[in-house]
Order: C-alpha cells, then sequence, then structure tokens
C-alpha cells in the first residue's frame, strides 16, 4: 500500500481549506496534516482525496469531507490522555487523526469489510493506540466504557441511550442529530454531574445510524 501523499501546493490548499471553514485547533490541524487521507480514499475517487469533499467508500458508504471531520474533531476537545471511542469506523480516516490526539481509540463499525480495510491502513501506519472491531456502535462497548470522548459519523434521531451512559461525567459526545433523509444538525453533548448540557454546532448530512450488523462479509 502505497500513496505518496499531496505535494506542498496541494498540502496548503488543503490546510487553508480547512482553516477557512472554522478548523483552527492547532494540534488538530497538525493531525490532519500528519494523516494522508490519500490511503483511506481508493478506485477512481483517488485523485481526489485531498478535496474538501465527501467521497464514496465501500458498502455504500462516505468518508467525510476534511473540513468536517476536523469540526468534529476540534468539537471533540481531545486531551493526549483521553479515552475515545468513534462510532462509525468507515474509511479509517476520522479515527487515526484522532489516534494522534488521543492516548487510546476504539472504533467499530456495522461492516465487516470496511473494518478489515482500515486495518489494513491503520497496520500500514503502525498505529499502535488503535482498536478497531466489527459490531453494533448503537450500543456502543460497554466493556471498554466509560469513556472520555465519544464520536458519533452517522445520524441518529436522538443521541442514543447506551452511548450517554458509556460517557463519563465531564465528557462529550459530538454526534449528528436528525431525520436521515432531511438537514441534520451536528450537536456537542457535555456530560455533568448535574445532567446533560447540548450545544448545536452547525448543519450537516451523514449517512443513518442503523442498528445490527451489515450484511458484508
Amino acid at each position: 500500500m502505497t500513496h505518496p501523499g499531496p505535494d506542498p501546493e496541494t498540502q496548503m490548499q488543503f490546510l487553508f481549506a480547512l482553516r477557512s471553514k472554522g478548523v483552527t485547533d492547532q494540534p488538530v490541524l497538525e493531525a490532519m496534516e500528519a494523516v494522508n487521507r490519500g490511503l483511506f480514499v481508493k478506485g477512481l475517487f483517488a485523485d481526489r482525496a485531498y478535496e474538501d469533499m465527501p467521497l464514496p467508500i465501500s458498502c455504500g458508504q462516505t468518508i467525510s469531507q476534511p473540513s468536517v471531520v476536523g469540526l468534529m474533531t476540534q468539537a471533540l476537545q481531545v486531551a493526549p490522555r483521553d479515552t475515545v471511542l468513534e462510532i462509525g469506523t468507515g474509511s479509517g480516516y476520522q479515527a487515526a487523526i484522532l489516534a494522534r490526539l488521543a492516548r487510546r481509540v476504539y472504533t467499530i463499525d456495522r461492516h465487516a469489510r470496511l473494518v478489515r480495510e482500515a486495518r489494513d491502513v491503520f497496520d500500514h501506519l503502525a498505529i499502535s493506540n488503535l482498536t478497531s472491531m466489527v459490531g453494533d456502535g448503537s450500543h456502543g462497548m460497554p466493556e471498554q466504557a466509560p469513556f472520555d470522548r465519544i464520536i458519533v459519523t452517522a445520524a441518529a434521531e436522538d443521541p442514543p441511550g447506551p452511548l450517554l451512559a458509556q460517557l463519563k461525567v465531564g465528557g462529550i459526545m459530538v454526534l449528528p442529530v436528525g431525520q436521515s433523509d432531511h438537514v441534520q444538525s451536528l450537536i456537542r453533548v457535555h456530560k455533568t454531574a448535574d445532567g446533560l448540557e447540548y450545544d448545536e454546532l452547525r448543519s450537516v448530512r451523514f449517512v443513518p445510524l442503523l442498528e445490527g450488523l451489515g450484511k458484508d462479509t
């Protein structure tokens, strides 16, 4: 698996696009500069890996546009000692960025093929603090809970109860909510000793969060 990465001009345009969309956190920008998105985009769309746009991947899913990845990561406010749970591995791009910011990352996806393909890239990049699993992400990963941070890359009508239960007090969850066929809102949930606080961040569009496992093998 080889992908040379963007040339300096393309990299500069990539980072400029992130900043122009509101990604200003320096550790997040450095992580996104270090993770080669080209490794996560295959086939016909490989030459568009550094454009700020979502692209199709296997199993009818998408790799989110970099600015949305950056804004979600920034909103998550990951600290170096945090343990993070990602629901929806997809291409693995978001998880690879989180792994540069957190102490430990767990990522889960209902599609076995996506997890296999993402693991190949994780192995190629020699990422040692990232665990990927096949499973129903709507239930979270109770055996590893609680988590400092949870990020969901598929839209639910409401934040799933099992995920809220697996978030530490003082923790943050970032996820899109809303009907899958309408514009959704990206929200940030702070779990406090007194309850849950919600911030609405922006409008987004994600695939729906589905229960059960995918039919792929």
